[in-house]
């Protein structure tokens, strides 16, 4: 039952994760090279102080939970599952990756940026977020694909809590299954 437990905690956290990417991507990140200064900056503004720690705390709880799914399938056995799980996690620690690497250097300078004070590449600057954001988004949702196919690859057993387990009956002696 722990694992099952684990797998839908992930998968769980993984979609909040992508969803706030996809989510991005979709209503802003597609036409946001195309605002001027005074709209980037407010909208971008909003956008941080909205999403900044919520993301933080979702990302690495969607990491630290994805690698216990990771060991508890590979220890229990179950390889196939595992590596579905470990290809999901690795493309998390990836968009985590992007995140920190990318996207939030970009965004502590936004949050300094006026629109008298903007600098001279920032089209180029908001070009390059845009970017990156791009790849985080697919990748989270490659993260999303491989913790689901890991938790259709495992086997119901890993749902049981022994394996000497007695199926239940009904009142007339029939298992149910």
């Amino acid at each position: 039952m722990f694992v099952k437990l684990a797998q839908f905690l992930g998968i769980m956290l993984y979609v909040l994760v992508a969803g706030v990417m996809w989510g991005t991507w979709l209503s802003l990140g597609r036409t946001m090279t195309r605002y001027d200064a005074t709209t980037f900056l407010a909208d971008g503004k909003h956008m941080i102080d909205n999403l900044a720690t919520v993301m933080a705390v979702l990302m690495i709880c969607a990491g630290v939970v994805g690698l216990v799914v990771v060991v508890l399938l590979f220890s229990r056995g179950f390889t196939a599952a595992g590596w579905l799980a470990l290809a999901g996690l690795l493309l998390m620690v990836a968009v985590i990756a992007v995140t920190l690497a990318v996207e939030v250097p970009i965004d502590n300078k936004i949050k300094t940026w006026t629109p008298a004070t903007l600098p001279g590449d920032w089209l180029d600057i908001r070009a390059r977020w845009a970017a990156f954001h791009t790849l985080r988004t697919f990748l989270s949702l490659g993260a999303v694909a491989a913790a689901v196919g890991a938790a259709l690859a495992t086997p119901r057993e890993a749902g049981r809590s022994g394996a000497g387990e007695q199926p239940l009956l009904l009142s007339r002696g029939q298992p149910v299954r």
